[in-house]
């Protein structure tokens, strides 16, 4: 379960850093300006990269982290009709990620 809960934290962490290029760059809906893409930079990639770096680590809370730092906007970002809806199964991806590496046992014989 270990290795499904690193796969679905690194898959969503790419996944987002993706959608965010696509939002910031070549959004159909908007033009791109400094203020929104620095936003969303801090509140999406970031939170994404971190989701990364916990899922290879394994820190779990660091997972957690990831997941309530981008919940916010993640929700809002859920309830529109566009593509961009997916930021929100990304922050879900976070925490069942994070539920994943929290209910794995650790099994490493220190030999």
């Amino acid at each position: 379960m270990r290795k499904v809960g690193v796969f679905v934290g690194v898959t969503a962490g790419i996944f987002s850093m993706f959608l965010w290029v696509v939002f910031s760059f070549f959004n159909p809906y908007s033009t791109p300006s400094a203020e929104p893409t620095l936003n969303t930079f801090v509140t999406l990639f970031l939170p994404a990269c971190l989701a990364i770096f916990a899922s290879l680590t394994s820190k779990k809370f660091l997972m957690l982290a990831a997941f309530l730092w981008s919940l916010p906007i993640s929700y809002y970002v859920l309830l529109t009709p566009s593509i961009f809806a997916l930021f929100g199964v990304t922050c879900i991806l976070y925490f069942l990620s994070f539920l994943l590496l929290l209910f794995t046992k650790d099994h490493n014989l220190n030999v």
